[in-house]
């Protein structure tokens, strides 16, 4: 499902009360984790906290390196986890701490998919998405946009 909302609160203004309730929650579990100097936009349809440009201007595409986004789809809410596609040990820790909780784990490479808040553990969630700093955020960008290269 793609948004054409401009602002977090015109996003959150066109979801069911369900999930923007849902979504409210967990933005609100990320802004108190994530690292400081991101910036929060709405880019890609989703509500997504980037590394500014006037930050790391060098990014492979042009547009700003995503640390993390949280959108409605059509069949769940999610989570985009950029911090954790390219960091192994980071991304074991939470799959095994996710999954102590108890909670069904519906993980793609970076993404979380989950369908009401009950099945997410948030706190879990925005641990693992504060402890990826931008520093290391985009020594994995350059990591990834020198791959791409050869």
């Amino acid at each position: 499902m793609r948004s054409d909302a401009t602002t977090v609160d015109e996003y959150l203004a066109e979801l069911p009360d369900d999930r923007a309730e849902a979504l409210a929650v967990v933005l609100k579990a990320l802004r108190k984790k994530l690292p400081k100097g991101l910036e929060e936009n709405i880019n890609w349809g989703m509500i997504a906290f980037e590394v500014p440009l006037s930050v790391y201007p060098k990014t492979y595409n042009g547009q700003p390196i995503m640390h993390t986004a949280v959108a409605s789809q059509k069949n769940h809410m999610a989570i985009y986890m950029g911090c954790l596609q390219g960091d192994g040990r980071g991304r074991e820790n939470f799959i095994e701490e996710y999954k102590a909780t108890g909670k069904r784990l519906d993980m793609g490479k970076g993404c979380v998919r989950f369908r009401k808040l009950d099945d997410l553990p948030v706190e879990v969630t925005a641990k693992y998405a504060g402890a990826v700093s931008i520093e290391q955020l985009c020594a994995l960008h350059d990591e990834y946009a020198a791959s791409r290269r050869k």
